[in-house]
């Protein structure tokens, strides 16, 4: 409701040294994680869009810049191809 704090502390016992330690290293931790599953799906995504261009030899793994300035040039090609058809 209005007035309450997202992520406000419990009215408990006052935190100690070692309990905000171990909270914040905690929260590193949850972050780090969300960091690293974001990155792994960003990874898949860019590897799903590679399956679909074409290049030329098939083996040739392009970079993520690489793959994304391929893609936008493909679908550009592909609608200018098909605005003259």
């Amino acid at each position: 409701a209005a007035g309450k704090r997202r992520g406000a502390r419990c009215r408990g016992a006052p935190r100690t040294a070692e309990t905000a330690q171990r909270l914040k290293r905690s929260r590193r931790l949850k972050a780090n994680n969300r960091e690293r599953n974001r990155m792994h799906n960003l990874n898949a995504a860019l590897d799903a869009l590679r399956d679909v261009l074409p290049t030329f030899p098939e083996d040739a793994k392009l970079t993520k810049i690489e793959t994304l300035r391929f893609a936008h040039n493909y679908i550009w090609a592909l609608t200018e191809t098909l605005r003259l058809a």
